[in-house]
Order: structure tokens, then sequence, then C-alpha cells
């Protein structure tokens, strides 16, 4: 049985899923330069590396619209089942995201994006209706 510990270990797994993407950028590039993070990620020319970096912003852009939708769910009384399988879904996709940016797979991100961001939609949709 899926319970909110679930929802919450997910909102942590995502809230971490940046650094993971940002430390395959730095691994995959050429000497990391920590005095000019930013500037050495400009000068990339490594494909893995420039796909990580893209993952790693993604990542942060997807975060801050699970968060306020598993919370708002929470807060309204969606059940938790609902909550813990979006919750789980949404992780899943995110991880194929990053994964799939990094193989260079561009329609299977594309595919994996889409599927996260609609788990997004859906909890805060569900929170929502549920607030009416």
């Amino acid at each position: 049985m899926l319970t909110m510990s679930t929802a919450y270990w997910c909102l942590l797994i995502a809230a971490l899923l940046p650094y993971l993407w940002t430390a395959v950028a730095k691994a995959s590039g050429q000497r990391y330069d920590n005095r000019d993070p930013r500037g050495w990620q400009a000068r990339q020319d490594n494909p893995r590396s420039i796909a990580a970096s893209a993952a790693h912003l993604n990542a942060f852009e997807a975060f801050a619209p699970f968060a306020a939708g598993v919370i708002g769910a929470r807060m309204n009384g969606v059940a938790t089942e609902w909550i813990a399988v979006l919750s789980l879904a949404f992780v899943v996709f995110r991880v194929l995201h990053g994964a799939f940016y990094i193989a260079r797979k561009p329609a299977l991100r594309s595919l994996a994006w889409a599927l996260g961001f609609v788990c997004a939609v859906a909890l805060l949709v569900l929170a929502a209706l549920a607030a009416t």
C-alpha cells in the first residue's frame, strides 16, 4: 500500500535530480573549473556534458509545479493513493527524461517530459477539485 511517505520520498528524489544531472555534466566535460562553473559549462563541447546540463536546468523547472501539486493535493484531502502513484510516476518519467536527454533520444525525452508534466498537472487539478 502506498502512503504519503512515498510521495514525500518522491519529492526528495525530484529535488535531488538536478544535482545528479549536473554531476554527470561535470564528469563528462573537460577538467571542471570551480572558479567559474557557468563559464566552464558554456565552453563545453562534449555532447554528454551539454545534454546533462540541459537536463539539470529542466529538472529545476519541473520541480516547482510537482512540489506544489503534492503539497496542494495533500492539504486538500486528495486520496493518498492518487498522490503517491502520481508522485512515483513523475519521478520515473523525470529520471527517464534525463537519461534520454543524455542518450540523445529526443522523441523519448519529449515523451518522458510530457508524461511527467501530466503527472504534475494532474496533482494540481486534483488539489483544485478537492478544494471546491
